[in-house]
C-alpha cells in the first residue's frame, strides 16, 4: 500500500496516466479519420471522459501539490466512472433484444456554454449509429473494450486514492 501511496504523489505516474489517455485519443482519431469508422454519440461521450482524465493530469504535471492532486483525483474519478457507465449503456444499446427501440441521440448533449461538437466537429461530432458494431478485436466490440479501459482507470484511481488516504491521510 505504501508503494501506491507514494506513486500517487509521483509526477511520472501522472505523466503515464496522461500518456495512456493521449494514446487512446490518438487511436480514436485514427479510427475515425484513417479507418473511416464513424463515432456515435456514446463514442463521443466516452471520448470526452478520456479527455477528462487526460485534462485532470495537467495541473499535477504543472505543479504537484495537494490542491492539484485533489483536483486531479476528483476529475479522474468522475471521468472514469462516468465513462464506464456510458460504455456499459453503449454495450446495452448494441445488444438490445429489439434494436428498433434501442436508439441514441444524434447531437451531443454538451452544455450550452461548451458546445464542443460545434467548436471541434472533427473530434466531437457524432456521425455514426450507436447500434452498429463496426470494430471488433478479440471478439469484443469497442464499448466492451472501453468498459475494460474505464474499469482499469477506476480501479487504479480507487487504489491510489485509498492508499493515499489510508497511509498519508491526505491526497
Amino acid at each position: 500500500m505504501n508503494y501506491f501511496s507514494n506513486l500517487a504523489q509521483s509526477r511520472s505516474a501522472w505523466a503515464l496516466l496522461f500518456l495512456s489517455c493521449a494514446v487512446l485519443e490518438a487511436y480514436a482519431l485514427f479510427s475515425q479519420h484513417a479507418m473511416e469508422l464513424r463515432p456515435c454519440i456514446m463514442c463521443i461521450y466516452q471520448r470526452t471522459a478520456v479527455f477528462g482524465i487526460l485534462f485532470a493530469c495537467i495541473p499535477v504535471l504543472i505543479r504537484n501539490n495537494i490542491l492539484t492532486r485533489l483536483f486531479g483525483f476528483t476529475i479522474w474519478g468522475i471521468s472514469a466512472i462516468w465513462g464506464g457507465l456510458i460504455a456499459w449503456e453503449h454495450y446495452d444499446l448494441q445488444h438490445a433484444a429489439n434494436p428498433f427501440f434501442a436508439t441514441c441521440e444524434i447531437v451531443p448533449n454538451f452544455p450550452s456554454w461548451l458546445p464542443l461538437h460545434e467548436w471541434l466537429p472533427n473530434i466531437f461530432a457524432a456521425t455514426g449509429d450507436c447500434g452498429d458494431i463496426d470494430w471488433v478485436f478479440m471478439d469484443m466490440s469497442m464499448p466492451q473494450w472501453m468498459m475494460v479501459v474505464f474499469a482499469i482507470y477506476t480501479g487504479i484511481w480507487a487504489l491510489a486514492l485509498v492508499s493515499r488516504l489510508a497511509i498519508k491521510r491526505t491526497v
